[in-house]
């Protein structure tokens, strides 16, 4: 990583890198916490505020006054800021289902899922789900068709965005652990791009339904989930230009 007086140019994922080991507050691994963790989570329903994700993230505690939290909110917050640590530490490696599956894990451990015989953490699903009211791929066919995916994925050598948003769709579709696909797609989407030298992007809460548009409707016309991952990556260039970071 070169320095040039306030600018830093380099890999995206080294400097994030640099910032968790020593903790940086107020940068970009910073921002990547809050944002991506809040973003992330509201899309799937937690009723945390910004503001409430931010607290537990800066100060480990969460205040009580007057209202009540749910323990699952909670917990799969603090699970998420583990999650962008260990995608973190991981970016450059080859994905894999171990990977994938260990994500799975840090989000759930410890939540009420957790203690259900019939959710597995870290490990594919046993019941068969939907999502979108439209079928997934079935619990004894999970397993082949995750390696199907992950090995038509590897094929390539270099990964495009659209390879990229390819692999989620396809991800997404097989829908392979009980709960937590969403949030598990979503962090893989950010590790691949720190891997292949593409400017990440949060997918904000208050674009959920173009993604699940443009989720729904890939494979017809990719347009409409490229153009909403372009857009939030704008968004992501604008930090990266706040500050001061240039990757090269």
């Amino acid at each position: 990583m070169m320095c040039m007086g306030s600018e830093r140019t380099g890999k995206l994922g080294d400097i994030l890198q640099e910032e968790m080991r020593h903790r940086r507050k107020g940068g970009i691994y910073h921002k990547v916490q809050i944002e991506l963790t809040y973003n992330s989570n509201h899309i799937e329903g937690s009723r945390l505020t910004h503001e409430e994700t931010r607290y537990i993230y800066e100060t480990n505690t969460i205040g009580l006054e007057n209202k009540s939290y749910n323990v699952d909110d909670i917990m799969e917050t603090v699970n998420h800021f583990r999650c962008i640590d260990y995608m973190i530490e991981h970016y450059r490696e080859e994905l894999t289902e171990k990977i994938i599956k260990e994500l799975h894990y840090i989000l759930k451990v410890n939540t009420s899922d957790s203690t259900r015989a019939w959710f597995s953490v870290g490990d594919y699903k046993k019941l068969p789900n939907e999502v979108g009211e439209k079928e997934t791929s079935l619990p004894e066919k999970v397993s082949d068709d995750m390696r199907e995916l992950i090995w038509e994925y590897h094929r390539k050598d270099e990964k495009s965005l659209e390879d990229i948003l390819e692999f989620h769709v396809r991800f997404e579709r097989i829908h392979p652990f009980q709960d937590g696909n969403g949030r598990v797609g979503r962090l893989l989407l950010f590790k691949e791009c720190l891997k292949n030298q593409i400017v990440p992007f949060i997918i904000e809460d208050d674009v959920k339904l173009f993604y699940y548009r443009g989720l729904k409707e890939w494979g017809q016309e990719n347009g409409y989930l490229t153009d909403t991952c372009l857009s939030c990556q704008d968004q992501f260039k604008k930090y990266l230009d706040y500050f001061r970071i240039t990757m090269g």
